[in-house]
């Protein structure tokens, strides 16, 4: 229809009805669910509790507040929102107009005045439904960005007769992006950081849906919806968003960080491959493939697991589920490096392989600073992963006959492993402990020297874990003994 209708008296021979924006998601949802169609695709995790919420929000015409920590998915949710729109929709062709005026139902005097003049004739442009989205980040913004402002340039074209622009005159505004978003949706991402005045801006748009600026009387009908996002612990604040504004929004979608590892996994390399991560081909050596083994995958997610519920962290703020994507890539680009190096293939990542995810983790976790230990970040960091081994080792490996592997080590025997070394050398590294090959075998009966290399260092990292042996850092390699 968009390529083929150009004027107004077109549009109203083709049949087409203006709607408002919420009946338009409204309706447009119910075509999806009722086709069977995946509501949010690549949302994982949140079948059963999240999207049902912003369903029923859509159906009943709510603005929404995404409420949530960090990295869990809030933009993207409400991005998303914009799947539900119609692929185009006709506005008002009008030189110079801010707005996307509705072709039967203008706001402005702008458009009610062309749509006199021209009448049937009135030129029509159709709107990607992908620009009726905006959002803005409420750190550092101000009336004027979102709302509007008085334009002096406009207001200096008066002439001494006081003929021109006057203060209290459309023509004299600015246009914030909500006007501009008329029949959009607008998004306001960490909404307590907003300044009061902007907050009561917002309050009469959701009250009135009407514009007012500067106190003059000047007020536009805005069809918009707005959505917010805001994390739990500063939105509950008193003092931090007006209780007016939070009594206007309509409903609040409580988002969650994954309810199970597996999920957890698979947001993680979904979330990586999204970003660029490429395994490389297993066929294909010049690709420098990487496998990744179970039980490693575990272990990244179980950082992230355990940093959320670990004292030094203060959990106010949260983790996010960018933790563990940087920790994934990280470790595959470690292994991938050693490949390179060795000329190994396939590159299998492995404990010490997550040596470096001190860089990945640095600013993606807060420490508790109230509580009344003296760890720096790299200490809290070392502490998660021994959790997160622990965790994971417990599951692999049998504990039985672990007590005779600490005999051996109580014996003098050092082991030498780190993220450089060849895989095939591992099998003559812990000759003088053959009950960690044994284990190894136990935790993959792969014959892949890379595979048993990190099944050996699986196996070590789970003693240090649990206390039986100590682990120290030496230049780029890892020392395992009785300490």
């Amino acid at each position: 229809m968009h390529d083929s209708i150009k004027t107004l008296g077109q549009l109203r021979a083709s049949g087409w009805r203006s709607r408002p924006v919420k009946r338009e998601l409204a309706e447009n949802t119910t075509e999806a669910l009722r086709s069977g169609e995946d509501l949010f695709p690549g949302i994982l995790g949140y079948e059963h509790t999240v999207v049902p919420e912003i369903v029923n929000a859509i159906l009943a015409r709510h603005d929404m507040l995404f409420m949530g920590e960090k990295g869990q998915a809030k933009s993207r949710l409400m991005r998303s929102l914009v799947r539900f729109l119609d692929e185009h929709l006709p506005y008002l062709d009008i030189p110079g107009c801010p707005v996307h005026e509705d072709p039967y139902q203008p706001i402005t005097h702008r458009g009610r005045a062309f749509l006199a003049e021209h009448a049937d004739d009135a030129p029509i442009a159709w709107w990607p439904r992908e620009q009726r989205y905006a959002e803005r980040l409420a750190p550092g913004t101000k009336f004027a960005d979102i709302i509007g402002e008085i334009d002096p340039a406009k207001i200096l074209g008066m002439d001494s007769a006081g003929n021109g622009v006057s203060l209290g005159s459309e023509d004299a505004l600015h246009f914030g992006l909500i006007p501009r978003m008329h029949r959009g949706l607008f998004a306001m991402n960490e909404l307590p950081d907003l300044d009061d005045l902007v907050q009561v801006g917002l309050f009469n748009i959701l009250e009135e849906r009407d514009v007012q600026i500067r106190g003059y009387p000047i007020s536009f009908e805005i069809d918009v919806m707005v959505l917010f996002s805001a994390n739990p612990q500063t939105y509950n604040r008193s003092g931090k968003v007006i209780p007016q504004l939070k009594d206007r929004i309509g409903a609040t979608i409580q988002t969650h960080y994954p309810r199970s590892r597996e999920a957890a996994i698979e947001i993680t390399e979904q979330e990586a491959f999204r970003d660029g991560l490429d395994l490389g081909d297993p066929a294909d050596p010049t690709t420098y493939p990487v496998v990744v083994p179970p039980f490693m995958k575990q272990i990244v997610e179980e950082i992230s697991i355990h940093a959320r519920k670990s004292r030094y962290v203060d959990q106010d703020s949260g983790v996010s589920a960018r933790f563990s994507i940087a920790n994934y890539k990280q470790m595959v680009a470690s292994a991938r490096q050693r490949a390179i190096r060795l000329g190994e293939s396939p590159a299998v990542p492995r404990i010490s392989d997550l040596a470096h995810f001190h860089a990945t983790g640095a600013g993606k976790l807060e420490l508790d600073m109230m509580g009344t230990h003296q760890m720096g970040e790299r200490q809290v960091l070392d502490a998660i992963l021994a959790d997160a081994v622990r965790c994971v080792f417990s599951e692999h490996v049998d504990e039985h006959g672990l007590g005779e592997i600490a005999d051996i080590f109580s014996k003098g025997v050092k082991i030498e492993v780190g993220d450089t070394l060849p895989s095939e050398h591992y099998e003559s590294i812990v000759k003088a402990v053959p009950p960690v090959w044994e284990r190894a075998f136990e935790v993959n009966a792969s014959e892949s020297p890379a595979v048993r290399a990190s099944c050996i260092e699986f196996v070590l990292a789970g003693l240090w874990s649990t206390e039986r042996v100590s682990r120290a850092d030496r230049f780029g390699t890892t020392e395992y003994d009785l300490g």
